[in-house]
């Protein structure tokens, strides 16, 4: 009987006949038995790492597709992956058939529709922005211009939501877009936040952004800039992104107290006197601390079952 075949149940049994006959032969055959048995671990491992590989593969499909390229030919992700043919073929035929990517005559391969109905679903039930959203109304009934919330994202801050005023003001800086982490008071708040060693890694690879935005020439001066940052608990800035504009943000933590993203009142004007800078880093800030905490609840709902699910997150935000 090939040792392949062996049913497991039926090894013990079989062991303990063999040992009848001969010591030497069981251990021998023990040893077989063993060696099989890490080959298959060995087979299942290397399985599993193929299966992540292609999937990580069919994922960097999708990282193509941005403002500046919307439409991507089979020869041109060809030349960009280094992908074989056959490969690409058939992720592009299983991202088609989820409809993840749509395929358009003399245009080649764009986004499909399932990413405007996955987006719907964020802008609906996401934890984040249900929980800003009331709160994100009452800023701009009050200071005007415009509300933006934005997320960490992959060394980049994402927009994921906004609330405009009555005042007309419309932000350059829309939903969808990411900006880099360095620029704006949304990002910078941020990025005061994040671990040493990220900040010193991307001061080494990128220290005349620093520079540029006035966060220091050195690396100390720099997390001197992003301490005064933090113990503020706001930031602002005068016309760095846009000119003309105020920004002023406050960090947004998640409940294992990471930094999530920020909530940030932008202003079309930069002549605001300190106090009513102050009346509106206050506000700002007070409410990015109750989506804060609406989120730490959040995540203690999910985590205790003697919690009943369902409860709004609108109920733990205090009103302004």
């Amino acid at each position: 009987m090939p040792v392949g075949r062996l049913k497991n149940n039926h090894l013990t049994h079989f062991v303990t006949h063999i040992t009848r006959r001969s010591i030497k032969h069981a251990l021998l055959l023990s040893s077989i038995i063993v060696l099989w048995y890490l080959r298959q671990e060995a087979d299942q491992w290397h399985t599993g790492e193929s299966r992540m590989s292609s999937l990580n593969k069919m994922l960097g499909i999708m990282t193509l597709f941005s403002d500046q390229k919307f439409a991507w030919t089979i020869e041109e992700m060809e030349a960009r992956l280094s992908l074989p043919r056959s490969t690409l073929y058939r992720y592009l035929r299983e991202l088609v058939d989820a409809e993840f990517l749509t395929s358009l005559p003399e245009m080649g391969y764009t986004l499909g529709p399932k990413i405007i109905e996955l987006e719907s679903i964020v802008q609906r039930q996401d934890p984040l922005i249900t929980a800003s959203r009331p709160l994100m109304k009452e800023l701009v009934a009050e200071f005007g211009g415009v509300a933006a919330l934005c997320r960490n994202y992959r060394q980049k801050v994402l927009c994921v939501h906004q609330e405009q005023g009555a005042d007309g003001f419309r932000s350059g800086y829309l939903k969808g877009q990411s900006r880099p982490l360095l620029m704006g008071s949304a990002s910078r708040v941020i990025f005061a936040h994040l671990p040493n060693q990220m900040v010193a890694k991307l001061f080494d690879d990128h220290a005349d952004a620093f520079r540029l935005a006035g966060l220091g020439s050195d690396i100390e001066a720099v997390r001197q800039s992003l301490k005064t940052i933090r113990q503020r608990g706001w930031d602002v800035t005068i016309g760095q992104v846009t000119s003309g504009v105020t920004g002023v943000a406050a960090p947004i933590f998640d409940g294992r107290e990471n930094v999530a993203g920020s909530l940030s009142v932008v202003l079309r004007r930069t002549d605001l006197s300190e106090e009513r800078l102050s009346v509106i880093a206050d506000k700002t800030t007070f409410c990015a601390r109750a989506i804060t905490r609406a989120l730490s609840d959040s995540g203690e709902e999910e985590s205790n079952p003697n919690v009943r699910p369902g409860r709004s997150l609108s109920r733990l935000i205090p009103t302004i």
